[in-house]
């Protein structure tokens, strides 16, 4: 694990957040982003991805920082085509320990959904 400074993994089941929860974890760009994606489509539910998103950009993130994040501290754009999505922190920048690279004010990461799943991950190398 000395290669990868922050890693976030998320799994999801593949249906719709339950009533009103998307309205409680995005942003208004997000909520706009997830329902173009579910007219344009449909094959892929955009709000669970969109709150798995959320979930990996926490779990890379707090164990490097010790910070919590909430939702409304990552704004996350998807790219449907590339099943890709990057994460702008909008928290203030925690005090690291000497040593330590500060953390970065972005995060990019994968998505796959398959077999009823959905699955998002973000891997940041070690500095060098």
């Amino acid at each position: 694990m000395e290669d990868i400074a922050m890693l976030g993994v998320d799994a999801e089941p593949h249906g719709p957040l339950p009533d009103r929860m998307l309205e409680s974890i995005a942003l208004p760009r997000e909520r706009r982003q997830v329902e173009a994606c579910l007219v344009r489509y449909r094959d892929v539910r955009w709000d669970r991805l969109l709150f798995s998103a959320k979930e990996s950009v926490y779990k890379a993130w707090n164990p490097y920082t010790g910070q919590r994040l909430e939702f409304e501290d990552a704004d996350i754009d998807i790219d449907p085509e590339a099943m890709t999505f990057t994460a702008r922190l909008l928290a203030p920048r925690p005090d690291l320990p000497a040593g330590v690279p500060p953390a970065p004010d972005r995060l990019e990461g994968r998505w796959l959904v398959s077999e009823g799943v959905v699955l998002t991950a973000i891997a940041v190398p070690a500095p060098l």
